[in-house]
């Protein structure tokens, strides 16, 4: 990074950071170069692991969030009345890529959706004492949180939503289904969007709240994904009683709350350089499988290698532009979005190259290093093609708000909800 781009006091932030890490934590050893048949070749996107596997993962990533909280790295950005540090997002970057050098935890289960998008919901929603009581148990760790937002007929048209909550003296009783809900089963708290006023058009009728997931009436059951994992779970809210002070926002505002949440939502989404799907992305990896297979002089093969390689490259300088723009002091601008969509197309489109490069083997495991392993990624690729907002969502978005195109037409935003037509299935529709 460049000096001029450097916050105040980066090189002391640093150093503490540096010697943080080095006091409770090893350095990772240097990347070995790629050899054929050699390491660990499964190639996933989502866990497949069993259950007590899973639990131990959790265990060893929120001691690990304690230490960092403890220690003044858990919660960079974050306000100091709730643990937090105080300082700016670009910090936060510099510590990111100083603790990559580490051998630590995976913390994805407790940041990505609790950290990355909750926690910033509360923080600018909730009331004082939902901040003071959920938002340091969060970061230091105690507490994982979920996003009771999708339905089965509320996914893309996420407005939708027609779990109820009436209010009921100063509760309020909830009553419906969530689905695709990520962390669930490992979670204590769950931000949930409801309908309250159905007379309403659809966006001017939803109320925000958190949602205990232990309380009485909520029922929790994973969903088997194609990859043998179980990451996503749906969730029964019976007569669920809410306090009126678990509200988020104002009575009908829930949709404000929730944007904030989906606006988080973008910048949370990882990319494909990280991790062991990144490795495997590796151009020397798949030169490899080529030539393993024997299709390394196909020309086909080859133009769409070359192409895939430009795309990751493509989007790799736009993820690059991106923090630039950060750490000159810029807000976020419609590259989150882009970065995101290419994101899952980009490895969609090398799940697919793979598994024309090794035809029967991805569905039949030989043994041979380096083949099967793939199907893990290639049954992942649809579910990345919607998680955090699908591929038509997220190109309405960019053609509505980065291009002025006219909105998409056929959506009703001002009859009252109870009008609208509904089915079991997604009606479609931006969010």
């Amino acid at each position: 990074m460049a000096d001029d781009l450097e916050p105040d006091g980066a090189r002391e932030f640093l150093d503490q950071a540096r010697r943080f890490l080095d006091a409770n934590a090893g350095r990772k050893p240097e990347p070995a170069a790629f050899r054929w048949g050699h390491g660990d070749d499964r190639v996933a996107y989502f866990s497949a692991d069993p259950p007590e596997v899973e639990r131990a993962a959790v265990d060893r990533a929120r001691a690990w969030q304690r230490t960092r909280y403890e220690n003044g790295f858990g919660w960079i950005t974050g306000p100091p009345e709730y643990g937090g540090r105080g300082l700016t997002a670009v910090h936060a970057m510099l510590y990111d890529g100083l603790e990559a050098e580490y051998d630590v935890p995976d913390t994805g289960t407790l940041s990505v959706v609790g950290l990355g998008m909750v926690g910033p919901t509360i923080l600018a929603h909730a009331r004082e004492h939902l901040k003071d009581r959920w938002l340091p148990a969060m970061y230091r760790g105690d507490a994982i949180a979920c996003q009771l937002f999708s339905e089965p007929g509320a996914g893309s048209d996420l407005a939708g939503v027609r779990t109820s909550a009436v209010r009921d003296g100063g509760e309020w009783v909830l009553n419906g289904q969530k689905v695709w809900t990520s962390v669930a089963h490992l979670s204590q708290i769950g931000l949930a969007l409801t309908r309250t006023d159905p007379d309403a058009p659809k966006h001017r009728g939803i109320t925000a709240f958190l949602v205990p997931m232990d309380a009485p009436g909520v029922e929790i059951r994973p969903l088997r994904q194609m990859t043998g994992g179980a990451d996503f779970n749906e969730v029964f809210l019976t007569d669920v009683r809410i306090p009126d002070d678990h509200r988020l926002g104002e009575v009908d505002g829930g949709w404000t709350v929730a944007l904030t949440t989906l606006m988080n939502e973008r910048a949370t989404v990882g990319n494909e350089s990280t991790g062991p799907v990144g490795a495997a992305l590796a151009p020397d990896r798949l030169a490899a499988l080529m030539r393993a297979t024997g299709v390394a002089d196909d020309g086909a093969l080859r133009a769409r290698l070359a192409d895939l390689l430009v795309d990751l490259t493509a989007t790799a300088q736009l993820n690059a532009r991106a923090a630039r723009r950060l750490q000159a002091g810029a807000a976020p601008g419609p590259e989150r979005s882009v970065s995101k969509l290419m994101y899952a197309q980009n490895l969609t489109k090398a799940a697919h190259f793979v598994a024309d490069v090794l035809g029967q083997r991805v569905v039949a495991d030989t043994g041979e290093w380096g083949t099967f392993a793939w199907t893990e990624l290639l049954l992942a690729t649809p579910a990345l093609r919607i998680l955090g907002g699908t591929e038509e969502i997220m190109k309405n978005i960019l053609a509505e708000r980065v291009l002025g195109l006219p909105k998409e037409p056929g959506i009703d935003t001002r009859s009252p909800f109870r009008a609208l037509r509904h089915s079991g299935a997604d009606q479609g529709g931006t969010a």
